[in-house]
């Protein structure tokens, strides 16, 4: 076996056993959250609450990638809309961070991971370019998401590795048979049909 395989394979294994233990961490805090607890330590079980979420999506991610590399990715492809598609994307961020527009046409992906890859991918032009909310347009099978800036359009298009999130959604969208690729300030993302 190649060693870049072996690799990929050696890490969706560790993303897939670390599930075990941060369930656990997660399940505690969420019982603990329950009960009566006084400030600070509420506000203390809160943080690793939303911290195990973080550390839960970013194993989601990076296992995503590990079995797309590996060649092992199997996607549970379904008909979707698109417009739908981007507003679930855009509720998964803060309120007002993605202005949503335009109109669907029916795409085939993996609904669940190519949400959170739209999602990843909006948080990500927000943050690498320093933008407090972002525009994605739906025009059919294509999202374009606006404003993308010179220095993030490498971070987002998976050339320069510096957001697992952005890194992940590139991949799988390629992996679909989709494209993605910048025109003027505009990330533009091509969804399988």
């Amino acid at each position: 076996m190649p060693d870049d395989k072996r690799f990929a394979l050696l890490v969706s294994l560790a993303c897939h056993d670390l599930r075990t233990p941060l369930a656990t961490v997660y399940g505690f805090a969420r019982t603990l959250a329950r009960s009566d607890l006084q400030p600070p330590a509420d506000r203390y079980l809160e943080m690793i609450e939303a911290a195990s979420q973080q550390l839960g999506d970013l194993l989601d991610d990076l296992g995503l990638v590990a079995r797309i590399e590996a060649g092992r990715y199997e996607p549970r492809l379904a008909a979707t809309d698109s417009l739908d598609l981007a507003r679930a994307a855009a509720a998964e961020l803060d309120e007002g961070r993605v202005e949503v527009s335009g109109s669907g046409a029916p795409v085939n992906v993996p609904e669940e991971e190519t949400r959170r890859a739209l999602s990843q991918l909006a948080r990500a032009a927000s943050r690498h370019g320093g933008f407090e909310s972002v525009q994605l347009a739906v025009d059919g099978p294509v999202l374009a998401l606006s404003p993308v800036t010179r220095a993030s359009s490498p971070v987002l298009l998976g050339e320069e590795i510096r957001d697992l999130g952005a890194l992940a959604a590139t991949t799988l969208v390629r992996a679909l048979g989709g494209s993605v690729e910048t025109e003027d300030e505009r990330l533009v993302v091509r969804l399988p049909t």
